[in-house]
């Protein structure tokens, strides 16, 4: 019969969901390799070895592919972090360490995505919204944290939505230097030397001091 040797509907979609995962593999590859802005579709699809008109069964352009991404990457986060240690409280050390170390090691397993949505934003007001809506939450959090330092008797150099902004652009700027931008004279920073570093330098911002 003609159709006996005809790929199943779920042989189809299990080579589809191949296919897709290959160019988002092949895409990471090629972003950290030129940027994001600097790689083209022809650029992707000969690193994943597939023809160039694959790419659009799968995504529109670039963009999609990107934002195919990071919702991948944002599927994962609370996976990622979620764990024993969490702790609310800045006016203990520990509780800050804890917030740096999850940002560090997020940043590393997923600088290209990270990096390619900054880049994108530069040009694409979509994804400068995207990344604004990314950090929100976080932001709002070290805020909350932070709140709960000053009612436990802990003086803030400045109102707590401030010094949340102040944590996460430089805990972003401290990974995106040491982990993408190449500084120290190709130093390697030893991620418990960074986690470490960045968190007394937190802890100093906050309480004077690296509160031990």
């Amino acid at each position: 019969m003609s159709g006996q040797n005809a790929p199943s509907a779920g042989s189809r979609k299990q080579q589809a969901a191949r296919t897709e995962a290959e160019l988002k593999d092949a895409a990471r590859r090629v972003f950290a390799r030129r940027g994001y802005l600097n790689t083209k579709i022809t650029d992707i699809t000969r690193e994943a070895g597939r023809a160039a008109g694959s790419f659009y069964t799968h995504f529109d352009g670039k963009e999609s592919l990107l934002e195919a991404m990071l919702a991948d990457m944002l599927d994962n986060v609370d996976a990622e972090t979620l764990g024993s240690g969490h702790n609310p409280d800045f006016s203990v050390p520990g509780a800050v360490r804890w917030h740096v170390d999850a940002f560090w090691h997020f940043f590393s397993r997923h600088r290209t995505e990270l990096v390619a949505l900054q880049q994108a934003a530069l040009v694409d007001e979509r994804f400068a919204e995207r990344l604004r809506e990314m950090y929100e939450p976080d932001v709002d959090e070290l805020r909350d944290h932070l709140e709960r330092a000053v009612a436990g008797g802990v003086t803030l150099p400045a109102d707590p939505a401030i010094v949340a902004t102040m944590i996460s652009s430089l805990m972003m700027q401290f990974a995106m230097m040491w982990q993408v931008g190449g500084v120290g004279g190709g130093r390697k920073l030893d991620d418990d030397e960074a986690v470490d570093a960045l968190t007394a330098f937190v802890l100093h911002g906050l309480h004077g001091t690296d509160a031990g």
